[in-house]
């Protein structure tokens, strides 16, 4: 029988953070101090981060790409994208070993060490497969989908989003992909970045009606998260996942400096207790859970605690 959640930190995972912004590296610690004054530093494991192998990132990343942020990480300047996310040295370092703690994790729930993970510093959705984007440079959301089916054979993967932002760089990733059971509440592109994650975006080709993607209007609070949240089980109930990926980040919730979503931290417990419902009842009790954005020191300490009081 797997011990229940393991819970992975360390500072070489603190390190993924960009000088002067919204991102910083001081997230980590932030939820760090809270969840041991929450007393719960007991109740989980702790597994330390694991920095990716090149080929592992390639699963889903071009090799040009990442030969290009290996080039900018070493001079320590350039740009990534077109403006939002700056290299800085040691960048490659650091966001590899996003990527390779959420394989760890990965590998340690597929082989019952653990039914559970949290991952503070994870869930970079917005990373394109040949470009930075959003604050994101390589998308672990991304490697871990392709991982799960080259080395475990699973194929019917949910991702599960909260974030005030859209995963767009998952959604486009696999939009004609019809086992990608992609779900993404978040504020209305119309109004916040990246634009995307409109409800008619619902998969291409023989995907097409297989993602639920649901805009949620300016100010949309606990009561519209939880009228929103019974079409996300309807569909991971009709979906029948092997594998649950959540992300949660907590920049949905009142107050972040970036958005204009007020969510209480209960909407992400809610969601955690109800994926954890769904992954034992379809995916052997197998559930990753992303920490994302957030801007908000309070609200992400508190969000991210909560939903740790439900995995555990």
């Amino acid at each position: 029988m797997a011990e229940e959640c393991c819970l992975y930190h360390g500072d070489s995972l603190a390190a993924y953070g960009f000088p002067g912004h919204p991102f910083g590296v001081d997230r980590h610690d932030v939820f760090m101090r809270a969840f041991e004054q929450a007393g719960l530093m007991a109740q989980v494991g702790h597994g330390q981060p694991v920095m990716a192998t090149q080929k592992q990132i390639e699963y889903f990343h071009a090799h040009d790409y990442v030969e290009k942020v290996k080039m900018l990480s070493a001079a320590g300047q350039g740009l990534l994208d077109h403006g939002d996310t700056p290299a800085f040295k040691g960048v490659y370092q650091a966001a590899a070993t996003v990527v390779g703690t959420g394989l760890q994790a990965l590998e340690d729930i597929m082989f019952a060490k653990y039914q559970r993970a949290f991952i503070p510093i994870a869930g970079l959705h917005h990373a394109r497969r040949d470009i930075a984007s959003g604050f994101c440079v390589f998308n672990d959301c991304g490697v871990l989908i392709e991982t799960l089916r080259r080395n475990y054979g699973i194929n019917r993967v949910a991702y599960v989003d909260i974030d005030a932002h859209h995963g767009d760089g998952v959604f486009y990733a696999f939009e004609d992909d019809p086992d990608l059971i992609f779900v993404d509440l978040h504020e209305d592109g119309r109004f916040l970045y990246p634009g995307t994650g409109f409800a008619e975006e619902t998969g291409k080709g023989q995907a097409s009606g297989t993602k639920l993607n649901i805009p949620m209007r300016i100010r949309a609070d606990d009561d519209d998260f939880l009228v929103a949240w019974e079409q996300v089980e309807a569909y991971l109930n009709k979906n029948q996942p092997e594998f649950i990926l959540f992300q949660c980040g907590a920049d949905s919730i009142k107050g972040d400096p970036i958005t204009d979503m007020e969510y209480s931290e209960q909407s992400h417990a809610y969601a955690a207790e109800r994926l954890r419902v769904i992954a034992d009842q379809y995916s052997d009790g197998r559930l990753l859970v992303m920490g994302g954005g957030g801007y908000n020191h309070d609200n992400l300490a508190r969000a991210w605690c909560a939903v740790m009081e439900k995995l555990v």
